[in-house]
């Protein structure tokens, strides 16, 4: 009987402990309704930037101009909230995510794969 009861509460405490794992991993990833960080190739000008990643996706940007103007064309590293484009008014956005713009970290005066196709 003690055999039995040792198994069912390690059982039950590496139940909890793999939840707790997941549930950890999952709030990181979604916790905060969208938040992010993207690292890309940063295009644009006249406050229509676009910053595109390794894997070629287009993110629609926006925030403070003056941060983004100053690295355009250079690898930057953006922290931020994406939400699914809703405006129809900038036709080069397209379907393209939007990306509030919280923070620029600088990379590299040059981007790794320009316009996120080329090596």
């Amino acid at each position: 009987m003690n055999r039995i009861l040792q198994i069912m509460l390690t059982l039950l405490l590496c139940t909890t402990w793999l939840v707790a794992q997941g549930m950890s991993k999952g709030q990181m990833g979604k916790g905060e309704a969208g938040k992010t960080k993207v690292e890309g190739c940063l295009q644009g000008q006249s406050g229509n930037f676009t910053l595109t990643d390794s894997t070629g996706k287009v993110y629609q940007l926006q925030g403070d101009a003056t941060k983004l103007s100053e690295h355009v064309g250079h690898e930057v590293s953006i922290a931020g909230t994406v939400s699914e484009s809703s405006r129809t008014s900038t036709a080069a956005s397209g379907s393209e995510p939007i990306l509030e713009v919280e923070n620029v970290k600088h990379v590299s005066k040059t981007c790794k794969a320009a316009g996120g196709t080329s090596k």
